[in-house]
């Protein structure tokens, strides 16, 4: 769906479907209030309401959508509000729709045509690949979205335009790497896809079979994935290279294609949903397509390692002490916590580029859900600047994140009687245990960890603009975030 703007009165405009905001005890402007029956628009948050105007404007249809209180405009309800219009857009076949730009307090044109276009190509959004029951008509979707704005801030949607749409197709490319079946998406296809993404953009990459991780002592990633037939990749894409005036800053993305837990094997239930344990993965090249995309002028350099955990005959095993890529040790007490040891050899990796920042995305812990339910993600950091950055970076873009502590007692409970660490410490605060073994693979450099575990896929649909299956959660915080850096 492409979008784009024009300027001009909404009102004048011919459009097979035309949407308009309303605010809350607000009437809409004459003509339209005319057409509405008493009682039947309050202007509530995201309520609808279609009307047919029978020639007294131009357009054939128009969708009045409520937009709450002007006292108190949200930015994420503006991508709500575009996801629905575009929903109700396609129930009614239009190929085109249009919807005029609303005046939102306390905020730039730029911000709410970003704010628009992100929730209408979000909204758009539908994993079909694999269905083949559906009729050609049915699998259309919009051709066009046209933002209708005043004269004067039509540069300034513009610029939003293009920035809302570079992060909601980095967001789409992540769900649909999440949302591809573990028998597509294997180790060695993911790596594939990552290169095709630098291609796309003509960035360096570099892709290291088990061959070559074997002689760079990658112990780590070889032993989570030495029990499956899909041999692990290590992947490595380096953007603004040339720029060495820029900060470098690196994302690392957890990469395990399928998780059935290995040897520590979980339960038949829900195991298929383990397809999206690469979705720390898929977060990272959706934040580097946005991030080519919008050009911003940084060093980044995504890192994902990229494995299958399996229990097949030569499977790691609890008992095994591995020898990683920074020459640290790991005892291993449960090979279903396999994602962090996994991102030991990748966090390692990342101190070649003496990074201003590393930060890590994954799919870490089913303790993240216990604490924090699927509306937050767990952040965590040997930081506080990098912290705080990420912190306002997640209430800006609509991901939240809640920061968790990573004190000395907790470093503690993963060390190891007979290894420098051990991969498991309990039930008892399992997400910052977690975290806190990660940090012993970052040495000195500003770092910060994103649990994803219970944000990153949904049975439900939260949010107008979030399917069910894989969110692509994380890409619009990342962007946000090196957005700031570079301001």
């Amino acid at each position: 769906m492409r979008v784009t703007v024009t300027a001009g009165d909404p009102l004048t405009a011919e459009a097979d479907l035309l949407v308009l905001g309303s605010w809350e005890e607000e009437p809409p402007a004459p003509p339209v209030a005319d057409l509405i029956e008493p009682g039947d628009w309050s202007g509530k948050a995201k309520q609808t309401l279609l009307i047919y105007p029978r020639g007294v404007i131009p357009a054939r249809r128009v969708l009045l959508i409520g937009l709450g209180k002007r006292s108190s405009p949200d930015i994420d309800l503006l991508r709500e509000v575009a996801a629905i219009a575009t929903q109700r857009a396609r129930d009614v076949k239009v190929e085109r729709f249009a919807c005029a730009l609303p005046v939102v307090p306390e905020h730039t044109s730029e911000t709410v045509a970003a704010a628009l276009t992100e929730g209408s190509l979000l909204g758009n959004y539908r994993f079909l690949e694999y269905k083949t029951d559906i009729k050609p008509e049915e699998r259309r979707d919009i051709d066009e979205l046209t933002l209708i704005t005043l004269p004067d801030a039509a540069e300034e949607a513009m610029r939003g335009v293009a920035r809302g749409g570079a992060i909601a197709r980095g967001v789409n490319l992540a769900r649909d790497l999440a949302n591809l079946p573990p028998n597509v998406l294997t180790p060695a296809q993911l790596a594939e896809r990552a290169r095709e993404l630098a291609i796309a953009f003509d960035l360096p990459v570099t892709i290291l079979g088990p061959a070559e991780m074997r002689e760079q002592g990658f112990g780590g990633i070889l032993a989570v994935g030495q029990g499956s037939a899909n041999e692990p990749r290590f992947i490595v894409i380096e953007y603004g290279a040339h720029d060495t005036d820029a900060p470098t800053i690196c994302l690392v993305g957890k990469g395990m294609t399928f998780d059935s837990g290995g040897i520590s094997i979980k339960p038949a239930e829900n195991m298929d949903a383990m397809k999206m344990d690469m979705s720390g993965a898929a977060a990272v090249l959706g934040a580097l397509h946005a991030i080519a995309e919008l050009r911003l002028p940084l060093h980044v350099v995504a890192l994902i390692g990229a494995a299958e955990n399996m229990p097949g005959a030569s499977a790691y095993r609890p008992g095994d002490i591995l020898k990683t890529l920074s020459g640290k040790t790991i005892e291993v007490l449960n090979t279903d916590a396999e994602g962090r040891i996994v991102l030991a050899d990748a966090l390692t990796y990342a101190q070649r580029y003496n990074p201003a920042a590393i930060i890590d995305l994954a799919t870490l812990t089913g303790a993240i859900g216990v604490a924090l339910g699927p509306h937050a993600i767990g952040l965590f950091a040997n930081d506080d600047i990098l912290a705080q950055r990420l912190l306002r970076a997640g209430e800006a873009a609509g991901e939240r994140a809640w920061q968790l502590p990573l004190w000395q007692p907790y470093r503690e409970m993963v060390k190891s009687e007979i290894a420098d660490v051990r991969n498991a410490a309990g039930r008892q605060g399992g997400a910052i245990t977690a975290a806190a073994f990660l940090n012993a693979f970052v040495g000195d450099y500003p770092w910060a960890h994103l649990d994803i575990a219970s944000t990153a896929w949904t049975d439900s649909k939260p949010k107008a603009y979030q399917p069910k299956g894989a969110t692509g959660v994380g890409v619009r915080l990342l962007v946000q975030a090196l957005r700031n850096w570079t301001e």
